[in-house]
């Protein structure tokens, strides 16, 4: 069988989703722990890249596999890595600059600038329901971050501008690789966008390599570990499931970081997060329920 292609199975994509939610809050947390003993934001970057490259690379290699990396479009390949690492340095420095369960939080309105990139990108027609959610997820990010009615401790507008510019990097990242899944397999893409971001990420390593103990390079392992089963889960998930059915799997990393960050970082998610949270995830939803729907008619349509 083609490594691309795999039977439906939607409980085994929401438990595969599932498990992958909890990696990447895990992941979040070792980002976050590793980064107050010292550890670089391109440091972390790195060893998490160079970490997938080894463990895929070598996992394909030794199931006599390699040729599912073979590809025609490496300039593609290239484009979206740069748009990666790019979401990448967001996305961790949304982690180091906010709590945990703020910087995860923010991370669920990429939906909402998925609805309004296909505006600008795709020159959609964007219809009531999906502009509803764009209000409804914005008006959640006010109702956590609190923007009027003074920040909570350890929020910072830096740290929220990161935050929001990390889920519109994946938004458009989703674009690129939704197109390169109708070419490429989806082991060839996790595989080019580490391979071509290392290089570039090592070469910061010059001028923020510093010295670690113990403690810390284990926490830096341990997060390009669970950093690369991540990446695999989700890939893995999309195989067998659609993305619009395991969506709401991804909005438990929620209880994970609200965990991570009451007991590893001793701070309680505040109560406007919970008021505001349902709101992004709801419009989330939202927006993956009217793309079903919209799917379905072109189908009975016969577009």
């Amino acid at each position: 069988m083609d490594g691309s292609i795999a039977r439906p199975r939607p409980m085994l994509a929401l438990f595969v989703r599932l498990l992958a939610a909890g990696a990447l809050a895990t992941m979040g947390m070792l980002v976050k722990l590793a980064g107050t003993r010292g550890a670089h934001l391109m440091e972390l970057i790195f060893w998490r890249q160079l970490l997938t490259v080894i463990l895929l690379g070598g996992g394909l290699a030794l199931t006599g596999r390699l040729a599912l990396l073979r590809t025609r479009r490496l300039p593609a390949h290239a484009r979206r890595a740069a748009a990666g690492l790019f979401g990448m340095i967001f996305t961790y420095g949304a982690v180091l600059l906010l709590p945990l369960a703020e910087a995860t939080t923010l991370g669920f309105t990429a939906p909402v600038f998925a609805t309004l990139l296909a505006i600008v990108l795709l020159r959609e027609r964007i219809g009531p329901y999906r502009w509803s959610a764009v209000v409804i997820g914005f008006a959640g990010v006010i109702v956590v971050m609190q923007p009027f009615g003074g920040l909570d401790a350890g929020v910072t507008w830096a740290g929220i501008a990161v935050g929001l510019v990390a889920p519109f990097m994946v938004a458009l990242i989703s674009f690129q690789i939704q197109d390169l899944n109708t070419t490429e397999n989806p082991w060839s893409i996790v595989f080019w966008f580490a391979a071509l971001t290392t290089p570039a990420a090592a070469l910061a390593l010059p001028f923020v390599w510093a010295a670690h103990d113990p403690l810390t390079w284990g926490l830096i392992l341990a997060m390009g570990l669970v950093g690369a089963a991540a990446q695999m889960l989700l890939t893995t998930s999309l195989r067998f499931g659609s993305a619009a059915v395991i969506l709401l799997m991804d909005y438990t990393a929620l209880l994970w970081a609200s965990f991570y960050g009451f007991y590893v970082f001793d701070r309680a998610a505040p109560a406007s997060l919970w008021l505001g949270a349902p709101l992004i995830i709801g419009a989330g939803l939202l927006i993956a329920w009217r793309e079903r729907q919209l799917a379905r008619s072109r189908v009975h349509s016969g577009e």
